[in-house]
C-alpha cells in the first residue's frame, strides 16, 4: 500500500486580542507584526460585524503579505463570535494554518466590545485585552472579565497621556491591582522600549507554547453585558438568554 503522506498542519500559537472600540487593537496587532514578522511566521484573523475594514487596514499597513490577513464578518454581537459560537473563527484559523503551514502565531482580533469580552479557550491559547489612555485613567480600576482575566492587559497609546490628562503610572498601578498582580504593559508604537517589552512577552508565550508548558485558561462564565450597535441597544444574558431593547 502506498504511504499516506497526508498530515495535519502545524498548530500555531493562537493569540486573541480584544477590547473596546477605538482602543487600538488593529494598531497593536500591526505593531506585533512589525516587531516579529522578520523572525517568526504570522497570520491574522480580524472580526467585524458587517465589513472587513480591520483586515483592509492591516493589509494597507503592509505588516504582512495580504494573503496572511483574513476577515470574518460576524453579523452579530462581537462577543458571540469569540466566546459563544466560535465556529467561523476557528474555521478561519485552521484554514490559514493549512494554507501557510507552518505558522508560528495566529493573531485573532475581536470586534470592538466592552469590558466583559473574553475569548473561548476553544479558539485561542491566550488573550490580550486592550485599553487606551484616551478612554480615561479610571477605566482600568473598574475591572471586568476582560481586564481581570486576560493573559496580558495592554494600556495602549501611552504617548497620548499628557494630551488627555491621564497619569499613566497611576493607571498602570490601578490595572495591576485590578488584575491582582497579573501582567500589565503600557504600550505606544512610537516608544521603542514599550514595543520591545510587548515583543518579549509574545516570544516568551510562544516559547512556552512550543515547549508544551503553556495551558490555555478558561476565563470563566461571562457577566451580563451591554453594548450599543448603530441605533439599537442589546442586553445580553450569557450563555442562553437574550433580551433586546429597541
Amino acid at each position: 500500500m502506498p504511504e499516506n503522506t497526508h498530515r495535519s498542519p502545524n498548530r500555531s500559537l493562537r493569540l486573541g486580542v480584544a477590547g473596546p472600540v477605538g482602543t487600538g487593537k488593529s494598531s497593536l496587532i500591526a505593531t506585533i507584526c512589525r516587531a516579529l514578522a522578520g523572525e517568526i511566521r504570522i497570520g491574522v484573523i480580524t472580526n467585524d460585524i458587517y465589513t472587513d475594514e480591520d483586515a483592509r487596514f492591516l493589509r494597507s499597513a503592509g505588516v504582512l503579505e495580504p494573503e496572511r490577513i483574513r476577515a470574518v464578518e460576524t453579523g452579530a454581537c462581537p462577543h458571540t463570535a469569540i466566546r459563544d459560537d466560535v465556529t467561523a473563527n476557528l474555521a478561519a484559523v485552521e484554514d490559514l494554518e493549512a494554507d501557510f503551514d507552518p505558522l508560528d502565531l495566529v493573531l485573532v482580533e475581536s470586534g470592538g466590545d466592552n469590558l466583559t469580552a473574553t475569548f473561548s479557550p476553544a479558539l485561542v491559547d491566550a488573550q490580550i485585552f486592550v485599553l487606551d489612555v484616551a478612554g480615561g485613567g479610571d477605566v482600568a480600576r473598574k475591572g471586568g472579565p476582560g481586564i481581570g482575566r486576560a493573559d496580558l492587559l495592554v494600556v495602549n497609546k501611552v504617548d497620548l497621556a499628557p494630551h488627555v490628562g491621564v497619569d499613566v503610572e497611576l493607571m498602570l498601578a490601578d490595572a495591576t491591582a485590578a488584575r491582582e498582580g497579573g501582567p500589565v504593559l503600557g504600550v505606544s508604537r512610537h516608544q521603542e522600549d514599550t514595543v520591545a517589552a510587548l515583543r518579549a512577552w509574545v516570544l516568551e508565550l510562544l516559547a512556552a507554547h512550543t515547549a508544551g508548558t503553556h495551558a490555555p485558561q478558561d476565563p470563566g462564565p461571562m457577566a451580563p453585558h451591554f453594548h450599543a450597535e448603530d441605533e439599537h441597544s442589546h442586553d445580553h444574558e450569557h450563555p442562553h438568554e437574550h433580551a433586546h431593547a429597541g
